[in-house]
């Protein structure tokens, strides 16, 4: 299967219970409001987003005159697809001498995530560095220096529990030898608290800011899609101790509820950049909020608001 049909796969679920609302009755009236409200919090929207959709939706059905609630799918994915744009500047550090960190708690996929990345930069051309910050999780190096030899690029590490911002010193000064593209930064996934979390992002940076000052700086956040709000609540503490660019979302595999990808977007406004649906390399891909929404209704054909309006006249 191809990306997109695996992504739709994955979010089989998700986008059933979304469908059922919109044929089980034909009449809009305050039951269906209200199941649909239901099933938006269900697939992990969030109450905030999920209100804004209502409420967005009820002011449309008055103004376009709409009696139908099969009409109303169309309204609701634009107004999700309003909340989930991607910035057209998302991947300029893609093109530039870039530093990215990538941060996340374990277990959220943060290492294949940096692989991933990692093949797929070679693969158009580019050159890329890897370097293991991440030293105090047990066995976090080789794990990494095993997804590096299997993407054919180079890792900076020292030995487990050294001092993180000395493996980004030594990355950042090779990175600029050798005139790196992109060099993938893996950071720790749980310090002692979040003062100490802080202090090593804090230091990084500032060791970056001053050896590499030329270089663009990106900072992805990796989350598990299938752990719903508890993702949300993660993004939400990691935004409290240092600035996120975008996020990458693993694992909507099936046992992810969809939603999850509008509720950060909507609440936080950070851009999903990437989203992944498996183990292998090309299962990470760029987030296309149309090919998103296409996949939670279903593939349903998306009409704008004006279209809407101009079949009911």
């Amino acid at each position: 299967m191809g990306f997109f049909q695996r992504l739709k796969e994955g979010l089989k679920k998700t986008s059933d219970s979304i469908a059922s609302v919109f044929t089980k009755t034909a009449e809009i009236d305050e039951d269906f409001y209200d199941e649909l409200e239901e099933t938006l919090i269900s697939a992990d929207m969030g109450f905030e987003t999920t209100e804004r959709v209502i409420d967005e939706l009820r002011e449309k059905v008055e103004e376009l005159g709409i009696t139908d609630a099969a009409e109303c799918k169309e309204l609701v994915m634009n107004s999700l697809k309003s909340q989930m744009l991607v910035p057209d500047n998302a991947y300029c550090f893609e093109d530039a001498k870039s530093v990215m960190l990538i941060i996340g708690v374990n277990g959220v996929g943060k290492t294949t995530s940096i692989g991933k990345l990692a093949a797929q930069y070679k693969n158009q051309g580019r050159s890329v560095l890897v370097a293991a910050a991440d030293t105090f999780r047990a066995g976090a190096i080789e794990q990494l220096r095993t997804w590096t030899e299997r993407a054919g690029v180079d890792i900076i590490a020292q030995g487990e529990g050294a001092d993180p911002s000395a493996v980004v010193f030594d990355a950042v000064n090779a990175a600029k030898a050798r005139k790196t593209n992109i060099t993938l930064i893996d950071t720790a996934g749980r310090l002692h608290n979040k003062k100490n979390l802080m202090d090593e992002l804090a230091k990084m940076r500032r060791v970056i800011a001053r050896e590499y000052p030329e270089c663009y700086v990106e900072t992805l956040i990796v989350l598990d899609g299938s752990t719903g709000q508890n993702a949300l609540e993660q993004a939400r503490q990691f935004s409290s101790v240092t600035e996120i660019n975008g996020i990458i979302l693993t694992k909507l595999d099936g046992t992810a509820k969809g939603g999850i990808a509008v509720a950060i977007q909507s609440e936080l406004k950070v851009p999903v950049k990437y989203i992944g649906v498996g183990e292998k390399i090309d299962d990470l891909q760029k987030f296309d909020p149309d090919e998103y929404i296409s996949a939670l209704f279903e593939d349903f054909d998306l009409k704008t608001d004006e279209e809407i309006l101009a079949d009911e006249i």
